[in-house]
């Protein structure tokens, strides 16, 4: 019996590939404020490094409480990362915001902001559209794959539907049990087994 519980914890590399549009999922027992059990969105990953956005954490402010332009936009921003916390981010499904990068199929990040605040001012964005992100994390070209090789990350993917609607308490729960196995038995691993 203590083999089969042992086991079970034992994190196992999962062989999926970093790509831009997949998710890194982290390990149940990854602390600090940023990553325990954070769901990070990837928008950029190549040579010289990767960026991506936190997807269940939310802030208890709304766009319109931290930038004045998106003034009456009630929709709420969350924390995108440790790096230029001041700086609000967005990832869209509008084809429509000029200079936008596409991310994946129906996926864009950014774009130009003036357009976007006046689509927001006029209700042409709704908020299953959008999402907002007070920062973003980052890594270094090795830094990624060192995490990656202590198996502080899984990779998954995650459906246009799923990233623009699923509600953030339940996120991490659900992408980790998206990769089966014993991944579904640490997706009901208590954050803290002291306090079960």
């Amino acid at each position: 019996m203590e083999k089969e519980f042992q086991d079970l914890f034992q994190i196992r590399h999962n062989n999926d590939r970093v790509e831009v549009g997949k998710v890194l999922i982290a390990e149940p027992f990854l602390e600090g404020k940023y990553f325990n059990r954070s769901v990070v969105y990837i928008v950029e990953h190549d040579d010289s490094g990767s960026v991506g956005f936190v997807l269940n954490k939310p802030l208890p402010y709304t766009a319109s409480e931290l930038v004045k332009e998106l003034d009456g936009v009630y929709f709420p921003v969350y924390i995108g990362g440790p790096v230029e916390r001041n700086q609000l981010y967005y990832i869209h499904r509008r084809n429509d915001i000029p200079d936008s990068v596409q991310i994946t199929d129906g996926i864009y990040w950014g774009g130009d902001f003036k357009a976007v605040t006046e689509m927001l001012q006029a209700g042409k964005i709704l908020q299953e559209e959008i999402r907002f992100f007070a920062g973003y994390s980052g890594w270094t070209e090795t830094q990624l794959d060192n995490e990656l090789k202590e198996n502080s990350w899984m990779v998954g993917t995650i459906s246009a539907d799923v990233l623009f609607t699923v509600p953030n308490s339940g996120l991490w729960e659900q992408v980790m049990s998206s990769l089966g196995g014993k991944h579904k038995l640490w997706a009901n691993f208590p954050e803290d087994p002291i306090l079960n």
